[in-house]
């Protein structure tokens, strides 16, 4: 990747042909990430290579998204219905609509981000207390962000401001600003940025001083060195929570430099890194996809990938992040020329 002092602009957006090729690549490259991913969550690479060797594609015969695809999907519709005109109250919302009000499926939430704003949202709470549970700083914001980048297409600060009134309901501090990097890396990807300008934009919406920054500025200094320099420069060795969205976002970030942008070696580098390998790959096939378009995704890695069974949450079961994508890429161009 070229050097960070020289570091150029983000681009507008292209034509509505052009988002909605990197629209359905950033959103089906997530769900590939997450679904390529999970079978190696919470694991060493050094477990992942006694047991499978070096992960290159699918390792179960039926692979499918977790939590993270799910979560993605709520808040694309949550986003496709309301627009730059989100506010925490829709939010709100929508949580008690299609989560907190109705029967959980067998995930049951999922993430302990997730499980502690549901538990304060059902006692009655409101956003920004609901957010104010033992894992704020989690990646649960970091792995439902990149619906926000798509449809602020360009416009990373937008994403930004977009996706934490989205994450006021669930997080808080560093988890928030997991999501905002994600959100702004992924808008800056869809304006055709280069590698080096989708980082930048993702540094430019978080505090300098922030964990968040210091872990994504050593993952990315990192990455000319591979895999292994990156993981060794962000990981808490011993630690044992894998979803800090300080650690995974820069995971993620990390392995998408250390393949310069390139879909198939962004996404592999984070699952062969372990960890919460799900949501890292989650984000690193979000950032590469939209970067490269729907196109660099390989076709046997797409085909498996179908509508949501709703596993975590039932209201979400039947929607395709593709459907998804096409509307946020819609809703992009209209704002876009307004």
């Amino acid at each position: 990747m070229a050097s960070i002092a020289c570091i150029p602009s983000v681009p507008a957006p292209g034509d509505a042909a052009e988002l909605r090729e990197r629209a359905r690549g950033a959103l089906l490259g997530l769900a590939v990430g997450d679904a390529l991913g999970a079978p190696a969550e919470n694991m060493k690479p050094s477990e992942i290579r006694a047991r499978w060797g070096r992960i290159t594609g699918y390792v179960t015969d039926d692979p499918s998204g977790t939590d993270d695809t799910e979560y993605a999907i709520f808040s694309g519709l949550l986003l496709a219905r309301h627009g730059s005109a989100l506010t925490p109250a829709h939010v709100e919302a929508a949580w008690h609509e299609w989560i907190a009000d109705r029967d959980e499926g067998p995930f049951r939430g999922a993430g302990f981000s997730e499980r502690g704003t549901l538990e304060n949202l059902r006692r009655g709470l409101a956003a920004p207390i609901s957010a104010q549970h033992r894992h704020a700083w989690s990646d649960g914001l970091a792995m439902r962000a990149a619906p926000f980048g798509v449809f602020a297409a360009g416009r990373p600060a937008e994403a930004a401001r977009l996706v934490a009134i989205d994450g006021s309901v669930s997080h808080d501090g560093e988890g928030i600003y997991g999501g905002q990097a994600v959100a702004a890396g992924v808008a800056a990807a869809m304006a055709g940025a280069p590698a080096i300008a989708v980082v930048a934009a993702a540094l430019a919406v978080v505090p300098d001083d922030s964990w968040t920054a210091r872990c994504l500025r050593r993952a990315v200094t990192a990455a000319h060195r591979g895999e292994r320099a990156v993981r060794s420069a962000v990981v808490i060795g011993g630690y044992p929570w894998t979803d800090l969205a300080p650690e995974a976002v820069a995971l993620a970030f990390g392995a998408y430099a250390a393949a310069d942008g390139d879909f198939e070696q962004s996404v592999l580098t984070a699952v062969n890194m372990g960890r919460d390998a799900d949501t890292t790959a989650a984000v690193a096939g979000a950032l590469a996809g939209a970067t490269q378009g729907v196109g660099a995704i390989p076709q046997s890695w797409a085909t498996p990938i179908g509508p949501v069974r709703g596993s975590c949450l039932p209201a979400m079961a039947g929607y395709h992040v593709l459907d998804v994508a096409d509307l946020l890429a819609a809703d992009s161009e209209t704002e876009a020329l307004t």
